[in-house]
């Protein structure tokens, strides 16, 4: 592994639960959704890459930087295909294991500065991955070899402790 995959995966971390704002204490925060345990892994096919980028989790991320998001895809016709991959990671018995991966499409054209991405879906598919759910059905096949790559040189203790469920829909 090189130098730079070292130091960036090294500064590019999964988040693995943290507080609790539902524990029992009554105060505020209860009863509401914590994002600590999801991690967005952004997949570019063309540049056969996949990387964590936490810009995403608020519309920041590296690839929606600098375009005007619009919700009409016919409006980026010349555009390149990303995934933003929503990964929640749980904690088990035998330590921590990818617990709900969901993919999404985004479609970037940095000559024109617009890019297509549906908020709803990527905000339904955050909320599945929380919820233990495995949809990357809507990928193809270069993008669901790179996640799968990933997610197994990243922390191959973690994909072992996985899902059957995931490890099928990434085979």
């Amino acid at each position: 592994m090189s130098e730079e995959k070292k130091t960036q995966k090294k500064t590019n971390q999964f988040t693995i639960l943290k507080d609790d704002s539902t524990d029992g204490h009554g105060g505020y925060g209860v009863g509401s959704v914590s994002l600590e345990n999801v991690t967005p892994v952004i997949v570019d096919p063309q540049e056969e890459r996949a990387f964590i980028d936490m810009g995403a989790m608020h519309g920041r991320s590296e690839i929606e930087r600098r375009v005007k998001i619009i919700p009409n895809k016919d409006e980026v016709p010349n555009g390149k295909l990303y995934w933003i991959v929503w990964v929640t990671v749980e904690r088990g018995q035998d330590g921590p294991y990818y617990y709900g991966v969901t993919g999404c499409e985004i479609v970037v054209d940095r000559s024109i500065k617009r890019a297509y991405k549906s908020m709803p879906e990527h905000v339904n598919r955050m909320d599945k991955s929380l919820k233990g759910h495995v949809i990357v059905e809507d990928m193809d096949e270069t993008s669901r070899n790179l996640l799968r790559d990933f997610l197994k040189d990243y922390d191959i203790d973690m994909w072992e402790r996985a899902s059957e469920d995931l490890k099928k829909a990434l085979p």
